[in-house]
């Protein structure tokens, strides 16, 4: 496979993750994580770390953070991607009505690496000192 085949091919797994992601199709995400899988969250939140596995990410991870926002309020915009061989760099931004009753407007930014098809690694980066006030406080 040629380097462009290969952007092209990563590209298009993360692009299909951020669709499912944005219509909440927990079941479509799952198909997109191996076992061994790692979601690294950077900063000193609670979350903060690396999740192993689909299992690990879907249903303690995400519904982690979930669970501190009303989720009717939940509103993802995707501002795009930038690829290069293995590796995805995907933008979004992610606003809701956190439980603390503040508003969360958070801008994102993960490096995905894609091998055969699937998700092997994410590095997530966002503002974590307005997601510790505002999420977490």
């Amino acid at each position: 496979m040629t380097v462009q085949e290969l952007t092209s091919s990563s590209k298009a797994v993360v692009q299909g993750y951020m669709e499912a992601l944005s219509t909440g199709d927990f079941n479509a995400l799952r198909s997109f994580f191996t076992p061994e899988t790692t979601w690294t969250l950077a900063g000193d939140l609670p979350l903060s770390g690396t999740w192993t596995g689909g299992e690990q990410i879907l249903d303690e991870f995400v519904p982690a953070m979930v669970a501190r926002l009303v989720p009717e309020s939940m509103e993802f915009e995707f501002d795009g991607l930038i690829a290069e061989g293995d590796r995805v760099l995907a933008e979004w931004s992610t606003r809701a009505l956190a439980r603390s009753g503040a508003r969360y407007n958070q801008h994102c930014l993960a490096v995905f690496t894609v091998r055969d098809g699937q998700i092997v690694s994410v590095r997530e980066y966002f503002d974590t000192k307005h997601a510790g006030e505002v999420v977490f406080a």
